[in-house]
């Protein structure tokens, strides 16, 4: 990831996906580049296009409020962008440290929800720890350690996301929120190293610079062994753990979905028997590690 001009790459990236009839201007097709053009934004704004240039190049760092609200409308930028536009024009931005520890009284708590599957993740969506039902949901997976890896490099995704391209974008939308809070995180920039070389589909949609917080929404998985769940998702932030995420599934009661939780759980119940009668390997490898010990996809943990 480039540090050096944050700013400037989000504008180009949100300039190009502004389409002119979004904004009230026509296009008559012999438009040379996707989007709007610099002076256009410019013009909307109400910015002189030497200024706005100057803020794409990197010369202009450190707009004004009111700079950044003219522009953030020109663009036609939602909460979540506009936010973003300004956490990269603040002169504090960059200030934040993401923390992988993952609290004791947390672990507890998480342990505690045993009808639902609940996990923690950090900054750079690495897996920080996940209770029994978590581990069972994603049991089909090479490993369960990171979002963004799971979904792009393992095969089972697309069996598991019944929404597969959908999934991507959340993903990855939040590793750009992520990436502009903890802007001088090395771990987020390894993962969008490897995955941008790895998966064609991620460099792709990473270059399209969309920004949107996961905090809640509805999924819908194909599990190899209880089958489809629809499942609502809740992420709560971790305050006192910069960057982590206490991330939460749960079904309607009564519901089919429901039903499957319940049988996801038997299944949890037994493979924490076998788990518990096994010895443990010799190389230390937590819960969370290679289930078969195979390293085919890239090892993204830290």
């Amino acid at each position: 990831m480039n540090r050096e001009n944050r700013l400037g790459d989000y504008l180009r990236a949100r300039r190009a996906e502004t389409a002119p009839a979004d904004v009230g201007l026509s296009d008559d097709g012999s438009r040379r580049v996707p989007g709007l053009r610099r002076d256009e934004v410019a013009l909307l704004a109400g910015v002189s296009t030497d200024y706005y240039i100057r803020l794409e190049q990197g010369r202009e760092r450190h707009p004004s409020e009111q700079v950044l609200r003219a522009i953030a409308g020109a663009l036609r930028m939602d909460a979540a962008a506009a936010a973003h536009l300004f956490r990269l024009g603040s002169p504090a931005f960059g200030t934040a440290a993401a923390t992988t520890t993952v609290a004791p009284e947390l672990l507890r708590l998480m342990d505690g929800m045993q009808d639902v599957p609940a996990f923690v993740v950090g900054a750079a969506q690495d897996v920080l720890a996940a209770n029994a039902m978590a581990r069972e949901l994603y049991r089909g997976f090479v490993r369960y350690d990171n979002l963004l890896r799971m979904i792009f490099l393992d095969p089972f995704a697309r069996e598991f996301y019944l929404d597969w391209d959908e999934a991507a974008r959340i993903a990855v939308r939040n590793l750009r929120a992520s990436s502009a809070q903890f802007p001088q995180d090395e771990r987020i920039e390894r993962v969008v190293g490897e995955l941008s070389v790895r998966s064609p589909g991620f460099a792709g949609v990473w270059a399209r610079y969309e920004v949107r917080p996961r905090t809640h929404e509805d999924k819908h998985f194909r599990h190899p062994q209880v089958g489809e769940l629809r499942l609502h998702f809740e992420a709560l932030a971790v305050t006192s753990a910069p960057g982590q995420h206490l991330s939460v599934y749960s079904a309607e009661p009564g519901s089919r979905s429901g039903d499957a939780l319940t049988r996801l759980r038997r299944l949890a119940e037994q493979s924490s028997r076998t788990d518990a009668a096994e010895p443990e390997d010799s190389d230390g490898a937590d819960a969370l590690g290679d289930q078969d010990g195979s390293t085919a996809e890239g090892d993204f943990r830290s």
